[in-house]
This record gives C-alpha cells, sequence and structure tokens, in this order.
C-alpha cells in the first residue's frame, strides 16, 4: 500500500519550466519644461528702403505682440527709430547794411538725422523724468552737446528746423492697438531723408519700468540714377556744380524760349 502512494505522488515526467520575470520598463523620460513666451515680439515690413529719382517718401511699418495685454490697466509700447548721428551748424543770419549775412553759429556734433518716437501713451505718462534722461528718451533728452555760441535758442531753432522738415516726430500719431495683444506704428520717412542704417527700438513698458527691450535696423540707400548722381556730387563737387550750373542755364533758356513763342 505504501508503495502504491508513492508511485502515485511521483510525477510522470520533469516539471514545466517557470516563465522568467519580465525585465522592468524604462524609465520615463523627464519631462522638458514648457518654453515660456517671450514678453515681446516684434518685426518690420522691410528692412531696407530704395531712394530712386521719382522718391517722395514712404512709411516702414512696426508690428509685433505682446504677451500680456495692452492699454489700460496693462502693458505699454514705446517705438524710438533713428538714424546715425551727423554734425549739423545752425547760424544767425544778421542784417549788415542792408545785406543779410551768415553771423554767429552753434556746431552740433552728434545730432539725428532722423528721430521719432510714439508710443501707446504719450511718454510723460509712461516713464518718469528720470528714467527718460537715464534712457534719453523724448526730444528733450538728445544728447545735442554744441561748441560755439551757447545759447538755448539755437537749440531750439535746431529742433523747429528737424521739425518743419518731417525729421523730428514725437508722439505725432500713437500706436494702434488690435485685440488687445497685437500694435502697430508707423514710421514716415520723408523724400529728404538721409540714408543709412537705421535702429528701431521697441520698448514694454510696465508700472513704469521698461520691462522688455528688441532691437530691429533696416537701410536707406540710393539706387540707380540718384545713386550715380550722389556719388559724382561726393567724388567730385566741381564736375558736380558745373553741371548744376549748365542744367538751370539750359532750363531758363528753354523757359525763356517758350514764353516768347507763346
Amino acid at each position: 500500500m505504501a508503495l502504491l502512494l508513492a508511485a502515485l505522488l511521483l510525477p510522470d515526467g520533469p516539471a514545466p519550466a517557470q516563465p522568467l520575470p519580465l525585465p522592468p520598463p524604462p524609465p520615463a523620460p523627464p519631462q522638458q519644461p514648457a518654453q515660456a513666451r517671450p514678453p515681446l515680439v516684434a518685426e518690420l515690413s522691410q528692412t531696407r528702403v530704395e531712394i530712386s529719382t521719382g522718391f517722395s517718401g514712404t512709411d516702414v511699418l512696426v508690428f509685433g505682440a505682446t504677451e500680456r495685454l495692452l492699454g489700460p490697466g496693462g502693458d505699454d509700447i514705446l517705438v524710438v527709430a533713428q538714424s546715425p548721428p551727423e554734425p549739423m551748424v545752425v547760424r544767425r543770419r544778421v542784417n549788415v547794411l542792408g545785406f543779410w549775412i551768415n553771423g554767429p553759429s552753434a556746431r552740433f556734433r552728434q545730432v539725428p538725422g532722423f528721430y521719432l518716437l510714439t508710443g501707446t501713451r504719450p511718454l510723460r505718462e509712461l516713464l518718469s523724468e528720470e528714467e527718460r534722461a537715464a534712457k534719453r528718451l523724448g526730444l528733450d533728452n538728445l544728447p545735442l552737446a554744441s561748441t560755439g555760441v551757447q545759447d538755448p535758442a539755437y537749440h531750439e531753432a535746431l529742433l523747429r528746423l528737424k521739425q518743419d522738415a518731417m525729421l523730428w516726430h514725437e508722439e505725432d500719431e500713437a500706436i494702434q492697438i488690435s485685440g488687445a495683444r497685437l500694435f502697430r506704428a508707423r514710421l514716415p520717412l520723408p523724400a529728404t531723408v538721409a540714408t543709412g542704417d537705421f535702429r528701431v527700438e521697441v520698448l514694454l513698458v510696465r508700472d513704469g519700468r521698461v520691462m522688455a527691450r528688441q532691437e530691429l535696423g533696416f537701410r536707406v540707400e540710393r539706387v540707380g540714377a540718384a545713386a550715380r548722381i550722389a556719388d559724382v556730387a561726393e567724388q567730385d563737387p566741381v564736375i558736380y556744380g558745373l553741371a548744376c550750373i549748365l542744367l538751370a542755364a539750359l532750363a531758363g533758356w528753354l523757359g525763356s524760349v517758350l514764353f516768347r513763342r507763346g
């Protein structure tokens, strides 16, 4: 009986193999932190302005978007555009024996040929006087050091001449806001604008402080016949002057002939 029980307890064959344990899953890659949206993004409508013989002025548009809302209770935008500085002389005309001649003068070493400042609100409402002076924002804070006659009247005359020529603008036209986060500013360039590399600064203002800044640029250059005439005037001023005199004399002679026949 014991033998029979032992035979019943013995397995018929080898024991089945146990399945191997599965390897643990690889660790999940660490999640990359989401990139924060930039507080300010701006761009220009064009980066090159060509001046030809028929050039009568044009507009360059500055447009962009902000992370926060623009307008009352939100952020504000300032746009400052200027051309490379150049020397300029302001003279006072004096009357001597019935003839107007050049009198005393003031020489300004660093004068931007073109300057424009505009914002979503007036500059004085956005930044304090100390902040405006520190960042040289506004026509009143331009570094216009001069030699010669030290008279505020010459500074005022320079300001008036540039504004009359439509070369200096301050808050003439407010920045347009669309959709509470999109903005657009217009930079009007007159026909007399100088050539060179222009710098455009877009500033994000929040609670009286500049929180973000982006710098853009565009170039103004002469092309075609206007470029050739400018090269002759710069390289051979005598020939250029004689050509102007001859053209003026020819125009006068043609005018006299036409009017005589009429």
